[in-house]
């Protein structure tokens, strides 16, 4: 399937970084970007699923922990229902801050290729399921 085809099912991270919300706010304070491109909305559920794959079910998660390349990548692993596996080899996760010519998609391949370094005290995290076309 064409990229421009593809879908996925995800959980919006309830805090677009455009709006000045309180919530924003304090996960943007706790976790500064390292790099100029602050993504932080999403945390991927199934990628590559079908308009009617069903959607998640969990509406909260915890930040637990944080990767970073040191090259342009930064990215909070996510707990969603007890883990931090996704099932299909990679890591739940935000994308959090990309430097100039990183793209999200590498956030896993960071995770995987360095580990993630875990947080002292896990930050609570609302999630709301939906349904992207990318």
């Amino acid at each position: 399937m064409p990229p421009a085809q593809r879908t996925g099912c995800a959980w919006l991270t309830q805090f677009p970084v455009g709006k000045s919300l309180p919530r924003t706010k304090r996960l943007l304070e706790l976790f500064p970007p390292r790099y100029g491109q602050v993504e932080a909305d999403h945390v991927t559920f199934r990628y590559g699923a079908g308009g009617d794959a069903e959607l998640p079910k969990q509406t909260d998660g915890e930040i637990v922990g944080e990767a970073d390349d040191g090259k342009g990548v930064q990215a909070l692993v996510v707990r969603i229902g007890g883990t931090t596996e996704r099932g299909d080899g990679s890591h739940f996760h935000i994308t959090w801050s990309l430097g100039p010519g990183r793209q999200a998609k590498e956030s896993n391949d960071v995770i995987t290729a360095q580990g993630w370094t875990p947080l002292a005290s896990p930050a609570p995290l609302a999630l709301q399921p939906a349904r992207w076309r990318g």
